[in-house]
């Protein structure tokens, strides 16, 4: 008798610790199916990475990830409503719970990670701070920069990191300071400078508004690190899930060459990766609350990471930004995702 109370209650106990631990459905991802759309914060126009245009159609390189999250949750890339914010904004709306996920709202920090009660889910986008210049200077280095004039905005980490580049380097330069991104943009085309120095995806923004974008160049060197990515609510594990497997979906997209001209048509094919990625083999979409397909579906209505990367700074938008950092760690960028298996 006694070894049959043992018995069942180590099944009990068994059973109690298994509810325990099962993963709750995530409260984010039921808000969105049961709203129908999701709602994705992102900055206000910063070429490139989202911009609006007279019609208020949404494009850039953050709107294809809200797009691509939409997609894999609806099988839809156009269930999406976007929101834009400022840089003050950034985020009591995602604790609040008026958007459901942020994109290009700052570079991921100990700060930001820890005080704000938010999540950075990985990095999409590495930035970090260099120079933007005339391509007639016959400069193709940061490190070649000597006896110039550099727009700088005032007391900003830029201007520290600007002292401290040049004192290692031994850089001649006269400090031309602004407080604004849009009075560098202006003193930069209006010639008070001869060199503006920001992070690679606010020059970006400047040199894709200049008259001419092709006479101008980022330099390739980053001397800070930004890493930059989505952001979502502290608390909900499973819908940070989400989000990260997107990205990491994308990424792996890439890497194994699946594209949105050929994802859709791979039913037949052997390779056991691809299989797994397009939800062919295995279900790994249930682990997410997701269909089989969700990869799948992104791929072949948004684009894999790539894709998403020259359709936002490829030659075709006048101001092409190389991959560098962000090309993937099989071509010497920092590109990485965990595989789908």
């Amino acid at each position: 008798m006694p070894l049959i109370l043992n018995y069942i209650r180590v099944v009990f106990a068994f059973v109690i610790s298994a509810f325990l631990i099962a993963p709750a459905h995530s409260q984010t991802l039921e808000s969105v199916k049961s709203r129908g759309h999701l709602v994705c914060a992102a900055s206000q126009s910063l070429s490139g990475f989202s911009q609006k245009d007279n019609e208020g159609f949404w494009s850039g390189f953050d709107v294809d990830f809200c797009r691509a999250i939409s997609a894999a949750i609806f099988g839809d890339p156009d269930k999406v409503e976007f929101r834009s914010y400022d840089g003050v904004a950034r985020f009591a709306p995602l604790q609040l719970g008026d958007v459901d996920v942020f994109v290009r709202n700052g570079t991921w920090n100990l700060q930001r990670d820890s005080i704000f009660q938010v999540r950075y889910v990985g990095t999409s986008f590495f930035d970090g701070q260099s120079f933007l210049l005339e391509k007639n200077q016959g400069v193709v280095s940061s490190y070649e920069l000597d006896n110039i004039s550099i727009c700088v905005i005032e007391g900003s980490e830029e201007q520290a990191n600007l002292i401290d580049f040049s004192f290692k380097n031994q850089i001649e330069y006269k400090e031309v300071l602004y407080q604004s991104y849009s009075d560098l943009a202006l003193a930069y085309n209006g010639n008070l400078c001869d060199v503006v120095t920001a992070s690679a995806s606010k020059l970006y923004s400047i040199m894709r508004n200049l008259p001419d974008p092709s006479l101008h160049q980022i330099l390739p060197e980053r001397i800070s690190k930004q890493p930059l990515g989505p952001v979502v609510r502290l608390g909900d594990d499973d819908w940070f899930n989400i989000v990260r497997w997107v990205l990491f979906g994308l990424i792996n997209a890439e890497e194994l060459g699946v594209n949105s001209l050929s994802a859709s048509s791979l039913d037949d094919i052997r390779t056991p990766q691809i299989r797994r990625l397009l939800g062919l083999e295995a279900d790994f979409g249930q682990a997410l609350g997701l269909q089989a397909d969700w990869v799948k579906n992104m791929i072949s209505t948004v684009g894999n990471y790539r894709e998403i990367y020259e359709r936002s700074f490829g030659p075709q938008t006048g101001a092409d930004l190389p991959r560098g950092q962000n090309a993937l760690w099989t071509s010497g960028g920092l590109l990485f995702a965990p595989p789908i298996r």
